[in-house]
């Protein structure tokens, strides 16, 4: 089968918005689909609360730019090149992020230091905004048979990215979580014991979604499986956490709790990603 449009540069694609409750959610769901330009038209003046709006989720979408705007409209273009940042850089991206607010957040919790949490916390935007343009790319990748050979992705690959940058944004918002128990605990100091079970259980689930996403990158599949075999050791750690907590700390039990759960999530999270990794061609 010959698409006739093959070679053919694909024309910018337009979008008319009216303003509406759920315009910054109208807005997300245009980029994502892959518009290269959104238009936000009223009938009547644009008012304030519209334009906040506008440029608050603007702000949330890489690449995407205000380049016109008067008293009844607001023009925004995309100005990124889907081929200038192929899924694999968008995701490394993303999940370095994710990595650093996981290991800043266990740091945050054990060391009482608040304000290291409130960092990690303010992080998560970005994972979303590397998030949100994974999805962007992916999705005019599967419309552009072109862009696909282009960048060597297959469109059946597209599916395994889309699933893994879920993955990873999950992780994100568990490190979330963490950080959270941490500011919550108003920089209460964690007795040793306690610290290193926590500690122990992080390296774990730091390390199986490290391990992950180098096994996706790679296709290596011993890799990948290896992983699955520390579940006993990440329940035991739970276990062992859940019962210090109940005997000693019970001021800070809640907050303890959700942490342990956090991590394990994320450690499961990290398996998940592993289950993905498919072997190399032959």
């Amino acid at each position: 089968i010959i698409d006739a449009r093959y070679n053919v540069e694909p024309s910018p694609r337009t979008v008319t918005i009216v303003p509406g409750p759920y315009l910054g959610r109208e807005i997300i769901g245009k980029y994502l689909l892959g518009f290269d330009i959104i238009r936000v038209e009223a009938k009547e003046r644009i008012d304030f609360e519209v334009r906040d709006t506008v440029k608050k989720t603007v702000s949330r979408l890489i690449g995407l730019e205000i380049v016109e705007e008067d008293y009844s409209k607001i023009v925004m273009q995309c100005l990124l090149e889907p081929a200038a940042f192929p899924p694999d850089k968008a995701l490394q991206r993303e999940h370095s992020i994710a990595s650093g607010m996981h290991r800043d957040a266990v740091t945050a919790l054990v060391e009482g230091d608040t304000h290291l949490a409130k960092n990690v916390v303010a992080r998560d935007i970005e994972v979303n905004r590397f998030y949100f343009l994974l999805v962007r790319v992916l999705r005019t990748i599967i419309q552009n048979p072109g862009l696909s050979e282009k960048l060597g992705i297959l469109p059946i690959d597209c599916l395994d990215y889309r699933l893994t940058a879920s993955l990873v944004e999950a992780i994100g918002d568990q490190s979330v979580r963490l950080a959270e128990a941490a500011v919550e605990i108003k920089g209460a100091k964690i007795a040793k014991e306690l610290s290193q079970s926590l500690l122990r259980l992080h390296k774990v689930a730091f390390d199986t979604h490290e391990n992950a996403l180098k096994a996706m990158f790679t296709r290596d599949i011993s890799l990948a499986e290896a992983l699955r075999n520390e579940r006993k050791t990440v329940e035991d750690l739970v276990n062992q956490i859940e019962v210090s907590v109940h005997k000693n700390y019970s001021e800070i039990a809640p907050q303890m709790l959700a942490a342990a759960t956090a991590i394990r999530q994320i450690f499961g999270h990290g398996v998940d990603i592993a289950d993905l990794v498919m072997p190399k061609a032959q």
